[in-house]
């Protein structure tokens, strides 16, 4: 990969990151989080199921940033778009697509594999 695809993903994964953190801070001022105004059973059992929703997706962009922090660091090491597994290099079209993959195509292939055995 040349210097200027490294520097474009580093700031695509920079945005994205900014994108999540801005999401997480908005959820956190939100007072219908906390509070439930009126309503019957089936109006809070509708609200709960949206806040445990809500926590979900929070909790997956939480496992994301940490995967963005990650990528960041492997830019600043030298290591980014070497595959863990195999030491192959990632084409830039995959990172491009996946900015925080670790793995190549035949890697992640193979791993989803065993998953479903």
């Amino acid at each position: 990969m040349t210097e200027e695809q490294v520097k474009e993903l580093r700031e695509s994964l920079l945005k994205m990151r900014e994108k999540l953190i801005e999401s997480a801070q908005e959820q956190i001022r939100d007072p219908s989080n906390v509070t439930f105004e009126g309503g019957d059973e089936i109006d809070r059992a509708d609200l709960e199921e949206e806040r445990y929703l809500t926590f979900r997706i929070k909790g997956r962009e939480a496992k994301l940033i940490h995967k963005i922090d990650y990528a960041l660091m492997r830019i600043e090491s030298g290591t980014y778009g070497i595959c863990e597994n195999c030491g192959a290099q990632i084409p830039y079209e995959r990172l491009k697509a996946r900015p925080v993959t670790t793995m190549c195509i035949e890697c992640k292939e193979l791993e989803e594999e065993y998953e479903n055995d």
